[in-house]
């Protein structure tokens, strides 16, 4: 890359970093008054029905939440510049703690949901783009549409009656005892991955074969094919290495996706993650859990889309000349 190329790539990934701070500032203007805005009091839930008006008062000047919204937001930032997200008011824990402890059933869960999909959506996608007006492109299309309509959460119960009940291949729910090892654990989260992957590889396919259609059209694609090549070179060096911008993509949004928005398979599945800790915080009205918890979701997010940026660099061309 010329030095010129090195200038314009760096000035792109600080606007792409300054774009983050915006988003994470929004997000967490945000997240903090729509959880203030929610009704129900925390601490009321807290201490239950026989708490006396005297308890509750003291209780919310323990937990700072006798003062302004202004002060409360002021004060809860000040602690998330110096990395402490506070303190759980119903488990009784910094809130970093609580993240941390969930956050292995959800990125393993991510991770092998969006390898699952990407195996299934990428080479689908091919395919149809390859057999474009065929039954195999129809049958797939068919297909990609059927999984972008299906609830999740439906699927997810037949899944486990059919494959967990019935034939007994996979566990029911759960992620293991305590001490199980990691062989276990991916026992269990591979049912709820085969869900979410299965689902989410409609849109891949979708994706992939619209971008590998573009692609097929173009001069280039024509020349290496009256070259001689192979038609098996044509797709997968000249076509699919071109079409792999938008591929990258929509993979990327779907591992975001993944992590933030695993919510009714967690569920479902019973699994102790991330999105089964924000629906049971939500219910408590549990302030700090709800905040940390959104706010390292919207981080992964954009930390996601700037390394897509980046590897934009290595794929695309016209990005590191541009």
């Amino acid at each position: 890359m010329s030095r010129m190329s090195w200038a314009s790539l760096g000035r792109t990934l600080l606007g792409r970093l300054g774009g983050m701070l915006a988003v994470l500032s929004l997000v967490s203007v945000l997240v903090f008054l729509l959880t203030r805005l929610a009704a129900g009091d925390p601490i009321a839930l807290l201490l239950g029905d026989q708490a006396s008006l005297e308890d509750i008062a003291q209780a919310r000047q323990r937990y700072g939440l006798d003062q302004s919204l202004f002060t409360q937001f002021m004060l809860w930032l000040g602690e998330v510049f110096k990395g402490n997200l506070g303190q759980s008011v119903f488990l009784q824990m910094p809130v970093t703690q609580v993240l941390w402890d969930r956050v292995e059933p959800t990125a393993w869960l991510a991770f092998l949901s969006v390898g699952l999909a990407m195996l299934i959506g990428v080479p689908c996608g091919i395919v149809s783009a390859v057999w474009r007006g065929r039954w195999i492109d129809q049958c797939v299309s068919t297909l990609a549409m059927l999984g972008a309509s299906m609830p999740s959460f439906w699927m997810g119960l037949m899944a486990i009656q059919l494959m967990a009940v019935g034939a007994g291949w996979f566990p029911v729910s759960g992620y293991g005892d305590p001490g199980a090892d990691l062989v276990t654990r991916i026992h269990h989260l591979m049912l709820p991955a085969l869900v979410l992957g299965t689902l989410n590889s409609a849109l891949i396919i979708r994706f992939t074969r619209a971008s590998m259609l573009d692609i097929l059209s173009e001069d280039y694609i024509r020349t290496a094919r009256s070259k001689g090549l192979s038609e098996n070179v044509v797709v997968l060096k000249h076509a699919l290495l071109n079409a792999m911008v938008p591929i990258l993509t929509v993979l990327g949004l779907t591992l975001a996706l993944m992590i933030g928005g695993a919510v009714v398979t967690e569920t479902v599945f019973n699994l102790p993650g991330l999105g089964n800790l924000v629906v049971r915080a939500v219910l408590r009205r549990d302030y700090p859990v709800i905040q940390g918890a959104l706010l390292a979701i919207a981080g992964v997010y954009v930390i996601i889309n700037f390394l897509i940026d980046v590897m934009y660099v290595f794929v695309d061309p016209r990005v590191r000349h541009g």
